[in-house]
């Protein structure tokens, strides 16, 4: 008999939240602050699923809580914006076509915030990757990847033309950090740092013949700071000849005028990044790892002023602070954002005191500006998408949009509730659990593992986009994301104690987490599942070889780690060794105890394998090897691959199959226990056969 046919929503059957609902969904960039406060500008995606593409314009938005409005309409894909020092401009990144020229590479344009037609203010071959306004508004600075061996701007261009035209694909490097998550450093480039003179259009190469370039890791404008007089801009490097993924950064600054480059910190010790100028010019912030310490060690707050030793402030304070720094109009304290917990927060550091006051709560801060005594936030929590919000001196925070209010409305949201579990070494560990909407207690719900990837990220009060809880709970089932050892935000003790012996901990925090689900009234003991992505999905593959046959129904492995040997073919091969405390050729023992493929005979769920061609992180021949492996033992395994993804799923119509295909293998799995062993036992006697 054919299934009915799901009913449609009334009064009385509220709406939840679907896969098609979430791209229908605004997405929210950062907001940038206009001098005086008063007003703010962010970039606004919208997403069609037909088409299979985003757009993103800039809206224009109120502090004090006016209706927003839109700023651009031409481009697809207008990013980056930035005030002018007198507030009279707006400056973003787009590719767009004026006058019959078409950009073939991001340039810069500039709109007065009153609106208008945008003016496009650069025509540089290679494309533009960031940019900072001089304090002047006559000049900006700019980061961009170009042939370090050549002389002009118009060399530039050509060299830029001729690579677009090339007929070869081929990719020759003899360079250590040669690619990135999903894209190689653009062969025989080096990204530097420009000038360039709005009133001439005259650009010159900061870096040319010094040898210097900025992070291959593409921070963009978070790797390099004004002075406020424009005399002089800070920038972090690799300072060793041969640049390598985790590699430590030194801070240097040059002047402007002679380019003249003068070390501020480069401590083999010590790792920078962020740098921050004061606003009166005299000092400098940054954030500084101790990596002798451990290459886990935490960024702290450092403080640089001429004629003294750099100090760190609140070296006491056991969390990272992550950049941007923001300095407060008088100089005293600075702000930036820390994980604490599961959820990430505005904070201010008082620089005499090292006094600590936390700004703005999360949820999750994912961007936010300061201009003067007004602070604008772009903030999500677990029960909604990212909003903004502004808080103008002592006021209440007051939000200045209301982008998805419309396509939320009558969406009925489960519960997002906080517990704790004793895990791994007799230590709390943090549970996230998000509740199918009208959760009843009374039933009985299956009940679904979501591992988090990093290893050192975190689970938090906030709202996914890539794996949305509420989207899997709305199926019926109770979603547990667990803070296992090494997760972000809860000390670096906590987050180290995984190093040279990744699996031991996290599973047995996830076991104990599994234990405490099942003495839950409302758990169905015989539907339980666990799924993850990258970290998380190194995690459901080792749980495969490591925990008892029967006690998950299935799992599903998105981009997830199989082969620590074969996984040396990721971008981040460097870091890894460092995390596994052995090198392979070294001590293969200790890295195969660390692998879940050395456990391949022990595994027998059935597994759903996610995985896409353009993943550099965890490329795919791990989540090929992984499937083929199950094939070839007879256990149930279905390949979700995607030749034009990376690490993430990013495109709306293969997002959506992504949610399709997940919801389906747990439905397909959720049936009686007996039948679904009967079904396994038929796989692997097939392949035995076969075999």
């Amino acid at each position: 008999m054919p299934a009915k046919p799901a009913a449609k929503p009334t009064a009385k059957t509220p709406r939840h939240l679907t896969p098609e609902l979430l791209w229908q969904l605004d997405r929210l960039g950062a907001p940038s602050l206009s001098p005086d406060g008063r007003r703010a500008v962010c970039s606004v995606t919208r997403y069609d699923t037909e088409r299979n593409e985003g757009r993103a314009t800039l809206w224009l938005l109120d502090t004090a809580g006016a209706a927003p409005r839109q700023l651009t309409a031409c481009g697809p894909r207008d990013g980056q914006p930035q005030w002018s020092p007198r507030g009279d401009r707006i400056a973003f990144l787009a590719r767009r076509e004026q006058e019959g020229d078409k950009d073939v590479s991001a340039q810069l344009y500039t709109i007065a915030p009153d609106g208008g037609e945008a003016r496009r203010l650069s025509h540089f071959g290679p494309g533009i990757e960031s940019f900072k306004w001089c304090a002047d508004g006559q000049r900006i600075v700019f980061s961009a990847w170009v042939w370090p061996d050549a002389k002009s701007v118009a060399e530039q261009d050509k060299r830029a033309k001729a690579w677009r035209e090339r007929k070869e694909t081929g990719y020759l490097t003899s360079e250590a950090f040669y690619r990135h998550w999903d894209h190689h450093v653009p062969m025989g480039r080096a990204l530097h740092l420009l000038l360039l003179d709005l009133k001439s259009g005259r650009i010159t190469d900061l870096f040319a013949g010094t040898g210097l370039e900025l992070p291959r890791d593409g921070e963009g404008a978070g790797a390099y700071d004004l002075r406020p007089d424009g005399r002089a801009v800070a920038f972090v490097h690799d300072p060793v000849r041969e640049p390598r993924a985790g590699n430590r950064l030194a801070l240097s600054e040059m002047d402007l005028r002679t380019r003249r480059v003068t070390a501020l910190a480069d401590d083999k010790a010590w790792d920078f990044g962020a740098p921050r100028y004061s606003p009166d010019g005299k000092r400098l912030a940054a954030l500084g790892a101790h990596v002798a310490k451990a290459h886990t060690a935490p960024a702290q707050l450092v403080l640089l002023e001429p004629g003294q030793k750099r100090r760190v402030v609140g070296a006491d304070w056991d969390r990272q602070v992550d950049g941007p720094l923001r300095w407060s109009a008088d100089g005293q304290a600075v702000y930036f954002t820390a994980e604490d917990r599961g959820r990430c927060h505005l904070w201010r550091r008082d620089l005499t005191s090292a006094a600590l006051v936390r700004v703005h709560e999360g949820g999750w801060v994912q961007g936010w500006d300061l201009a003067g005594d007004t602070v604008a936030v772009l903030m999500d929590r677990a029960q909604h998408p990212a909003q903004v919000w502004a808080r103008r001196g002592a006021g209440a925070a007051v939000r200045i949009e209301s982008f998805n209010d419309t396509a939320l409305a009558g969406v009925q949201l489960g519960d997002v509730r906080e517990v704790h579990v004793r895990g791994a070494l007799g230590e709390d560990v943090q549970v996230w659990l998000t509740l199918p909407p009208g959760f009843d207690a009374r039933r009985k719900h299956p009940v679904t593992h979501v591992i988090h990837g990093g290893p050192f990220a975190a689970a938090g009060d906030t709202f996914g986009f890539r794996w949305n809880t509420h989207v899997f709970a709305a199926a019926g089932h109770v979603i547990a994301q667990v803070n296992f050892h090494g997760s972000s935000g809860f000390g670096h003790a906590f987050r180290h104690s995984l190093i040279g012996r990744q699996g031991e901990l996290e599973l047995q925090d996830i076991e104990a987490t599994t234990d405490w689900l099942l003495q839950q009234p409302w758990a169905d003991k015989s539907r339980v599942f666990a799924t993850g992505g990258s970290y998380g999905g190194f995690l459901v593959a080792w749980m495969n070889g490591h925990v008892a046959s029967g006690r998950y129904r299935a799992y599903v492995c998105h981009a997830g780690v199989f082969d620590r040997v074969a996984t040396f073919s990721a971008d981040s091969y460097p870091m890894r060794p460092k995390d596994l405390a052995a090198n392979y050729w070294d001590d293969m023992p200790r890295v195969l105890a660390q692998s879940p493929h050395a456990s391949a005979a022990h595994m027998d769920t059935p597994t759903l394998v996610i995985h896409g061609a353009q993943d550099f992180r965890v490329p795919d021949c791990n989540g090929l090897a992984y499937y083929n492996t199950l094939k070839a033992r007879g256990v149930d395994a279905r390949l979700l691959w995607f030749p034009d993804e990376n690490h993430w799923v990013l495109k709306p119509r293969n997002s959506l199959l992504w949610y399709r295909e997940f919801a389906a293998w747990l439905a397909r799995h959720s049936g009686p226990v007996k039948a679904a062993k009967r079904s396994r036992q038929a796989v692997k006697a097939k392949a035995v056969a076969r075999s």
